[in-house]
This record gives structure tokens, C-alpha cells and sequence, in this order.
């Protein structure tokens, strides 16, 4: 598993067990030992994606679906199982949330990779699955992570008849065309720093590229080179101009954020220019500053235009408005080295633009890391959805931030 998805993984755990503490103040027990669920289904959706609907013994009415993050495009179709047992156990996080009488639903959704828009309608559809199988429930609450969190923004914008409220974590909610030039950005100025080491092009991946990058290329090719002590002022500056976020306190961080967003351009690539109708990606008019030499810098770097498809296809159905008739919570580090804090920012701008601030909270976290969320952080999150959900709070919420982790370092993307 890459360190990208282990990020996500330890965040899914900790967040499906803090929420089994916030809804019913479970034991600390839960943590090892809990009671396994009175129902586990597995199905196909009409869209080939695969279901699971969980029921405890004793249901209390109210449904949680979750919105599991990237998956990569290489892998199979399906619940990605990696992101659904607690590591070490054999304790799923179903198993976590029926516990405490709540129900449980996900879905695989039907492609992997740049999954958003099939993601929303996957989950949609796992509700309608639900209340057919079941009943209707009181209250559905949507949570997801990183791109999960992007479909938990989005399908809580899109569908308030569905959904009661949504808790994203780690998204890229406040602009999807910045995200994937943030990618982009990053690979550019990563040629430029280390010419060769990597295959051209930026913008069209080799697929032996993809399929050795976990198993080899990455440990014997690239990684030597970011140790090596000679290259250590390239990539300080490649740090520098990208704005990607590492702790200052922590060297290893840096060697680890590079690793992370190169994992996300080596395999997002093709598969998002082949799902947006076209190359998204667009440096033509950017100005990029932090190096040692900004106009060679600038002289030299490779330069990359959208195709206009996927322009308006990013514009269309992947940006979100930041309008809500729903409770939505925001949550996400102010070191994230993947999906940048300056991303909680731009939503939250979208929100105040709306004149939604009542249906919104924006929790950030001082801390280094893509989803690197504590348990208590994630139980104070969900706490305030429910509440929000149950009742609607009186008055605006201002942005709260709680400090987790000291020294870290995050320049804003040029």
C-alpha cells in the first residue's frame, strides 16, 4: 500500500471508530473486541459496482454511508478491503459503526480512479438499495475522505433529499481544476529539478511507468536521488516553488511528500484525461517563483495547455458551488502535502459567497499529513454533524482550529 493510502486508511479507521464513540460513548473495548453485525450483504448495483449493507441486531433508525478515497486505476473494481479492517485484526469498520445500532452502507463504485461523479451516484443508489431492503431511514449521514470527500461535498450540494448532512475530510472541495493543477505543477517543476529521472511526459504516463512505479521504479530510481545529500537544495526548492507542505522538524517529510504527490501524478494522469474528454492539465500563463534561479526557472520549465473539453467538464460537474440547504463540515490539516490546505480555504470561500455559513463548519488541524487526523479530532467533527443534523444551529459558526502538531511548513501554491 502506498503511503497515500495508508494515510487514508488510518484516517477511515480512526474516523469510523470515532464516530461509534460520539454516537453512543462506547467503551474503550470497541477498540479490540466488538460485536459482529446481525447482517452483511454484498451486491451488485445496476452500475457493476459492488454494495455492502451492514444491519446490527437492534437498529436505531439512522444510516451512515461512507465515500472511500482514490482507488488506483490499475487495481480491481470493488470494496477496496484495505481501507475496511483495522489493521492487525480482524475487525471491520461496519462491524464498528452496527455496534453501536447504527446501519452501514458503502459502495465500490463502478470505476476506480477519478470515481467523483460515479461515486455520488453509486451512493445515491446505495440508499435507494437500503431503504428497499429495509426501510426508509430517519437520517443519512454521508462521511468520506480525500476524494471520497470530494463526493461527500458534492453529493450533499447535489442531493439534500438523500442526504441529512456530510462530513468531508482531506478534500479537494474548494477547486478540482486547482487540485489537478497543483499535480501537475508539481511534476513540471520535478523534471525540472531532476531532468531525466523521470519518462516524459507529464501530461501521457508510460504504463510500464505505472505498473513498476510501487515495486520498483520509485525505491531504485527516484528515492535515491531525493536522499542523496547533493540533491538535498533541489529539493528544497522544488518544495519551495510547488508550496507542497512537509514538517520543518521532521527531514524524512520532505522525501515523503515528494513520494505522495508523485504516486498521485504517476497515476491519476490517464486515467483523468481519459474520464474529462481531454488533458486538464495547464501551466501555459503561470509564473512560478521559490528557486534559486526563477528565470531559468521559468525560461525552461515545460510548459502544458488544456485541451478545452476537459476544461468544461472540470467546470461543470467537478466544481463545487459552495451552496447548501444540508449540514456539511469541513475538515483538513494545515500541513497536507497532497490536497493542500489553500483547498478548506477556497470552499469556505464559496460558503461565505453563498451566505451559508450556518450550514457549515471548517475544522482545521495543525498538523503534517494527508488525512492525518487524530481520533478525537475526527470525534469532535462528527459530534458537530450530528447535532447539526438534528438541529439546525441559530447562528453562523466561526472556523475553528485546534493545534495538533508545531513547526510545519506551507507556502502558498504559485
Amino acid at each position: 500500500m502506498d503511503l497515500s493510502a495508508r494515510a487514508i486508511h488510518r484516517a477511515v479507521i480512526s474516523l469510523l471508530f470515532a464516530m461509534t464513540l460520539a454516537l453512543y460513548a462506547t467503551p474503550l473495548r470497541a477498540q479490540t473486541t466488538v460485536a459482529a453485525p446481525a447482517a452483511c450483504t454484498d451486491g451488485a448495483q445496476s452500475s457493476g459496482a459492488t454494495y455492502r449493507i451492514c444491519m446490527p441486531a437492534g437498529w436505531n433508525n439512522k444510516l451512515i454511508v461512507y465515500a472511500h478515497g482514490y482507488i488506483a486505476p490499475n487495481r480491481p473494481i470493488g470494496i477496496p478491503e484495505d481501507q475496511m479492517t483495522l489493521p492487525g485484526t480482524s475487525t471491520t469498520v461496519d462491524q464498528l459503526v452496527t455496534a453501536q445500532g447504527y446501519a452501514f452502507a458503502t459502495s465500490g463504485y463502478s470505476t476506480n480512479g477519478l470515481a467523483v461523479l460515479q461515486g455520488i451516484a453509486d451512493l445515491v443508489d446505495v440508499v435507494t438499495i437500503f431503504a428497499s431492503q429495509q426501510s426508509t431511514p430517519t437520517q443519512v449521514l454521508l462521511v468520506g475522505v480525500s476524494e471520497g470527500g470530494l463526493i461527500t461535498t458534492l453529493a450533499v450540494e447535489r442531493h439534500p433529499e438523500v442526504f441529512d448532512g456530510g462530513l468531508a475530510l482531506c478534500s479537494p472541495s474548494g477547486s478540482f481544476r486547482g487540485q489537478t493543477d497543483y499535480f501537475g505543477d508539481f511534476r513540471v517543476a520535478f523534471d525540472y529539478f531532476f531532468p531525466g529521472l523521470l519518462p516524459p511526459t507529464p501530461v501521457d504516463v508510460p504504463a510500464d511507468l505505472l505498473n513498476t512505479w510501487e515495486t520498483s521504479y520509485y525505491s531504485t530510481t527516484v528515492r535515491p536521488a531525493l536522499l542523496d545529500p547533493a540533491n538535498g537544495a533541489k529539493v528544497d526548492q522544488l518544495l519551495a516553488v510547488t508550496g507542497a507542505a512537509y514538517n520543518s522538524v521532521v527531514t524524512a517529510t520532505k522525501e515523503s511528500t515528494v513520494e505522495q504527490v508523485l504516486w498521485y501524478n504517476i497515476f491519476a494522469t490517464n486515467d483523468a484525461r481519459d474520464k474529462l474528454g481531454g488533458q486538464p492539465f495547464d501551466n501555459t500563463t503561470r509564473s512560478y517563483s521559490g528557486s534559486s534561479d526563477d528565470a531559468a526557472l521559468n525560461a525552461q520549465i515545460g510548459r502544458f495547455a488544456a485541451d478545452a473539453a476537459a476544461v468544461a467538464t472540470m467546470s461543470v460537474d467537478y466544481e463545487t458551488t459552495g451552496r447548501l440547504i444540508r449540514p456539511l463540515i469541513t475538515m483538513h490539516t494545515t500541513g497536507d502535502p497532497v490536497v493542500p490546505y489553500t483547498q478548506a480555504e477556497a470552499y469556505r470561500t464559496k460558503i461565505v459567497a453563498a451566505d451559508n455559513l450556518v450550514l457549515h463548519r471548517l475544522i482545521t488541524i495543525t498538523a503534517y499529513g494527508h488525512c492525518a487526523f487524530g481520533t478525537f479530532d475526527i470525534l469532535n467533527a462528527f459530534n458537530q454533524l450530528v447535532r447539526m443534523a438534528d438541529t439546525l444551529p441559530p447562528r453562523a459558526y466561526l472556523p475553528v482550529v485546534v493545534a495538533d502538531q508545531p513547526s510545519l511548513v506551507q507556502s502558498a501554491k504559485p
